[in-house]
């Protein structure tokens, strides 16, 4: 596994929009105070274009985005590329994306939500570790979530040990000065599932090679040209693969389906376990739970399976590092997970 440089002072930042950009005064100002605040850390922001653009959903055309994903990515003064924003048409790009130009110049990737198709991809395909965790954007708040700082020091090179978080924002709320923070409402209570049924008595400590990200992203790149995905896992099967899932609309019957779709493609050989987000939004047309849904589509596996960890659409969230090894502890209803870059 190739682990791309450190953040470190006297190297930028990158921005750029892989799906959606921004296109209001609100986000603007968003953007803006998330660039101050990596430059009094130190780090000049470098931003392309298309990030203060969005037209129906698209920062640019794929082509556009990706040409100034490379121009980041050839740039030897660059050490961290952020998604400026998720979306829903990254897959537009992959196409005209240079991997080859990728792997002779590994920088970290980050982003969630619709980055999955980007960070997922070049993990895969080229065994370099990439970053799912914030968008730029959410580093605009005024008052940084020490979760945003935990995530500025992994860039940094720093093994820490993350902790799940005491509450949750369960929703999206409007922004009105674009500086806002989270809305933390709910209790963090993690949820242990032993033999397809939910037992918070016992802990569940797992270890494996992280892989993962958005399962609605996912699904799309499955049978692709860019899925990797087998030969990756058969390369680290002495690992086991320990797989970190969330989704952002799928309801229960999508949801089975899309675990089972990989399931049956082979993704799911050589794991250990799993650990799932909280979901964004989800509903059901047969009331079925996500976890219902999740134990049916995964039971016959009988591997151990986390829900509701900090991974994903309702922050805080963990800072996940795809391709590297990671050891995770849940009990009590919380946990923690520590990664290892080898």
């Amino acid at each position: 596994m190739i682990y791309p440089f450190k953040l470190e002072k006297g190297f930028n930042i990158g921005v750029t929009a892989t799906s959606s950009g921004y296109d209001n005064d609100i986000d603007f100002r968003r953007l803006d105070s998330a660039i101050s605040h990596f430059e009094e850390l130190g780090y000049p922001v470098i931003v392309t274009q298309n990030v203060r653009s969005s037209y129906k959903g698209r920062s640019s055309d794929g082509r556009t985005r990706a040409k100034e994903l490379m121009e980041l990515i050839t740039d030897p003064e660059i050490r961290v590329i952020f998604a400026a924003s998720g979306g829903d048409y990254l897959v537009e790009m992959l196409s005209y994306i240079n991997f080859d130009l990728i792997a002779k110049n590994p920088k970290w990737v980050q982003g969630f939500s619709d980055t999955t198709g980007l960070t997922f991809t070049i993990t895969t395909n080229l065994d370099i570790a990439t970053i799912y965790s914030y968008n730029f954007g959410t580093f605009g708040m005024e008052n940084w979530h020490h979760s945003l700082l935990n995530n500025t020091r992994i860039l940094e090179g720093q093994d820490i040990t993350q902790k799940s978080f005491e509450h949750f924002q369960d929703g999206y709320y409007k922004r009105i000065t674009g500086l806002e923070g989270f809305v933390l409402e709910k209790n963090v209570e993690w949820k242990n599932i032993m033999s397809g049924q939910v037992d918070d008595n016992n802990e569940i400590n797992l270890h494996g090679r992280a892989l993962g990200g958005c399962l609605d992203c996912l699904l799309n790149l499955v049978g692709t040209r860019f899925d990797k995905t087998k030969e990756f896992i058969e390369r680290y099967r002495d690992d086991g693969i320990l797989w970190f899932l969330e989704s952002y609309d799928l309801n229960s019957e999508a949801l089975y389906r899309g675990l089972w779709q990989l399931k049956e493609a082979g993704w799911f050989n050589h794991a250990v376990g799993f650990i799932f987000g909280r979901p964004a939004m989800f509903g059901s047309q047969y009331d079925i739970s996500y976890e219902e849904s999740v134990c049916s589509a995964l039971k016959e596996l009988n591997l151990p399976i986390i829900l509701e960890a900090d991974i994903g659409h309702k922050p805080p969230q963990f800072t996940m590092i795809n391709g590297a090894l990671a050891r995770v502890n849940s009990k009590n209803n919380k946990g923690t997970i520590i990664f290892e870059r080898r």
